[in-house]
């Protein structure tokens, strides 16, 4: 049975390149559905993509997290190719991507960028893009080598199973935790990535979105390893006490008497709060527990790529 493909585009002020996008995936992906999801763009992108042939629809809700979630709600398909409407994401790299989704039966083939020319891929962005990748293979444990890639292929099994709670373009990173967290099969293909036509400009601000994606994987270190993010907190507070109390503790040592109240008070202080922090994520440690199991389970429900 010939697997139903559906290509989703994100769009945001892309007149200039949506027209070749869309053309450039129909010939790759002759069979497929073409989505372009317009989010409230100011020119005329909307009638270029349906000039072109594409299904056009609309999200009000701004930012890029808010189209992906609405792509992933609305759309049925068995295969889903997601990739920006700017041109800089090679097409003909797409059927190669979703033939080893389907027959190694993954679900999600993450297009790692190979830069064509240095505008397209910035020093700047390469560099962020690496400490990211280093930072989230840090805390939980495997990564890809390009987690900012906005050119991915998923399954039904993915697409329908992911909660999609990010509003912005830190939704490749949440997407890419959910898949290290579920311990899905994934894998990688390098792809070309090339410079953006005339005309079209990056919605990518390096600072502000950095920062974004920065405090997104912390955010969701703190929500899925609650025991080590806040155990590491109770030691450092309990520590903090520790060299507070040793001068406290060698002077009564000396003349049996405990001066400097306040700092034994504060002392005492930092240990109930870094025994409060332990407990905490004890407890937390166990929901979030639960949690991954009901989001596994929801997962399994789904058949894999591949499978009648």
């Amino acid at each position: 049975m010939t697997p139903r493909i559906a290509v989703l585009l994100p769009c945001y002020n892309e007149e200039a390149a949506i027209a070749q996008t869309v053309g450039a995936f129909r010939s790759a992906l002759p069979d497929a559905a073409i989505y372009v999801y317009d989010n409230n763009s100011r020119d005329r992108t909307v009638e270029v993509a349906r000039a072109a042939g594409a299904i056009v629809r609309q999200e009000r809700v701004q930012g890029k997290g808010a189209v992906v979630r609405r792509m992933f709600a609305d759309v049925d398909a068995d295969v889903y190719v997601m990739a920006d409407g700017d041109a800089t994401y090679d097409a003909a790299s797409a059927p190669a991507m979703v033939s080893r989704l389907i027959a190694e039966q993954l679900d999600m083939v993450v297009g790692a960028r190979v830069g064509q020319a240095s505008a397209a891929y910035r020093r700047g962005h390469v560099f962020g893009n690496r400490l990211l990748t280093g930072m989230l293979a840090r805390l939980f444990g495997r990564s890809f080598s390009d987690i900012l890639s906005g050119y991915r292929v998923f399954s039904r099994r993915f697409v329908k199973s992911y909660p999609a709670l990010s509003t912005g373009f830190e939704i490749e990173t949440d997407i890419s935790v959910h898949a290290l967290e579920l311990r899905m099969p994934v894998g990688e293909v390098e792809t070309p990535y090339f410079e953006r036509p005339e005309g079209s400009a990056s919605k990518l601000s390096t600072y502000r979105d950095g920062w974004r994606i920065v405090r997104t994987i912390a955010t969701l270190y703190r929500i899925e390893r609650p025991l080590l993010f806040f155990g590491i907190i109770g030691a450092a507070l309990a520590m903090l006490a520790v060299l507070l109390a040793i001068p406290l503790v060698l002077t009564y040592a000396r003349t049996g008497l405990v001066p400097r109240f306040p700092t034994a008070i504060g002392a005492t202080g930092l240990v109930i709060l870094a025994a409060l922090c332990l407990f905490a994520g004890l407890i937390l440690d166990t929901v979030v527990r639960g949690r991954r199991e009901v989001r596994r389970l929801a997962y399994l429900q789904l058949p894999a790529p591949g499978d009648a």
